[in-house]
């Protein structure tokens, strides 16, 4: 089962550098122009070190040159009190201005690494090799983990509730995409205690940041090799992640569309004519805007469904109920946890048999983009920038975590939590020679 212990991170002296000027994405997430303006609004901005500077390899001992420089000046200090931070997230949904705003709740948390094939922590997506090479990189230069991981865990009571709410708020900000912070510590031995049990109940599911919790399973293991002598509680052994309860109504999550370009040849009509046998296909010639064609989408009358638009025609394709998705040779076979996820049955039965865009290609992004506004991939598919657009509903948090249990994964970009988990929250160091802290 899942072991967590408080940190004793790094964080920003927020006197020096108030954290709505130095947080920053996920680097996964973060452009050339992100880049810059995030640069631009702090000389100690966070994204210096995620993304730094340099040609080549050359870029990873910048980094460790600017943290240590940062340590040096005090821009970073050490917060040697045990805590669980926790940390809420007040945002509207993307491309709404105006309602109701949804709170999403978690903590940060030292997490033990355990390897996949242990079961503890669970993967719902698949990663590629790129990323994790360069992010292991970064952890050998810095001997930092930078950017938390994001996983789910299981509490239908909500009994973290009450021991949550005993934190100290350290501090309460805005950040210029409109999502409101307040950042709180958690140091209360019982409200500590109460927290740790209830995780060793369960497994732990990732929502955000496989390829880092990946590279830090590699770089554990790289680093207990050349120490043998370091202890069972030593830093590297521990990956800093925000957890969050994924039974709360207030996790919300997003689809993830997928725009298909750039293919030697594509017949729209032919497309259809091909996933009729598999598919209730609904035709309209109107050129629909987004809204309309995501809510047409509710309408489907089975699942899994989506629509598949070019120009100013959309069609709706219903996985017809008859079809056996254990068995059809186009389909199949998919396991019973994917045969349910819209996802999975665009992928296995259009992207790739009826469209032939390989998994590496899907991977690699030769052909496909993943677009989280519907209403932006659109414009860009009428634009004449792509072949075919796929909206999608939202994967809801009970398939993924079916499917993880079931020891499988999704096709890449199936879930879009939001918003994004910054870094520069609080950094967890590496070392071998320290201990995280004992919850007891």
């Amino acid at each position: 089962m899942a072991e967590i212990a408080p940190l004793t991170p790094l964080r920003y002296d927020l006197t020096r550098a108030p954290l709505a000027s130095v947080i920053a994405p996920p680097y996964d997430v973060i452009s050339e122009a992100d880049k810059k303006e995030l640069a631009a609004r702090h000389p100690n901005n966070v994204v210096r070190l995620i993304l730094p500077d340099g040609e080549g390899d050359a870029k990873y001992p910048r980094a460790a040159a600017l943290l240590d420089e940062w340590l040096k000046a005090g821009v970073l200090v050490r917060d040697n009190e045990p805590a669980f931070y926790r940390y809420d997230q007040s945002f509207l949904p993307p491309g709404q201005t105006a309602g109701k705003s949804i709170t999403r709740r978690g903590f940060l948390a030292a997490v033990r690494l355990h390897p996949f094939s242990e079961r503890v922590i669970l993967p719902h997506e698949r990663t590629l090799s790129g990323p994790k090479e360069d992010r292991l990189k970064l952890f050998r230069a810095t001997r930092t983990q930078l950017s938390p991981g994001f996983m789910l865990y299981s509490d239908p009571r909500s009994e973290l509730d009450a021991p949550l709410e005993t934190g100290n708020v350290v501090t309460e900000f805005a950040t210029p995409d409109g999502v409101h912070h307040v950042l709180a510590k958690v140091t209360a031995r019982d409200a500590v205690m109460a927290i740790v049990d209830q995780l060793r109940r369960g497994t732990l599911l990732i929502a955000d940041g496989h390829h880092r919790y990946e590279t830090a399973v590699h770089y554990r293991d790289e680093i207990s090799a050349q120490n043998a002598g370091a202890g069972e509680h030593a830093e590297h052994k521990y990956f800093m992640t925000f957890l969050v309860n994924g039974d709360d109504p207030n996790l919300v999550v997003f689809p993830t569309h997928r725009l298909v370009h750039s293919l030697p040849s594509f017949d729209y009509e032919a497309m259809l004519a091909k996933a009729e046998p598999l598919f209730t296909v609904s035709r309209r010639t109107d050129s629909p805007s987004a809204d309309v064609l995501l809510e047409w989408l509710k309408s489907a009358p089975s699942r899994p469904a989506f629509v598949a638009a070019v120009g100013t025609r959309a069609a709706l394709l219903a996985l017809k109920p008859e079809v056996d998705l254990g068995a059809h040779p186009t389909l199949g076979p998919l396991v019973p946890a994917l045969r349910k996820t819209d996802v999975a049955v665009l992928h296995s039965g259009v992207i790739e048999n009826l469209l032939g865009v390989s998994q590496e290609a899907q991977a690699n992004k030769t052909n496909i983009r993943y677009p989280q506004d519907a209403r932006a991939a659109l414009a860009e598919l009428r634009s004449g920038a792509a072949q075919v657009l796929f909206l999608m509903s939202a994967t809801p948090v009970a398939q993924v975590r079916d499917v993880a249990e079931a020891g499988e994964v999704m096709p890449q970009k199936s879930t879009f939590f939001y918003p994004k988990v910054p870094t520069g929250l609080a950094i967890h160091t590496l070392d071998p020679g320290r201990n995280v802290p004992s919850a007891v």
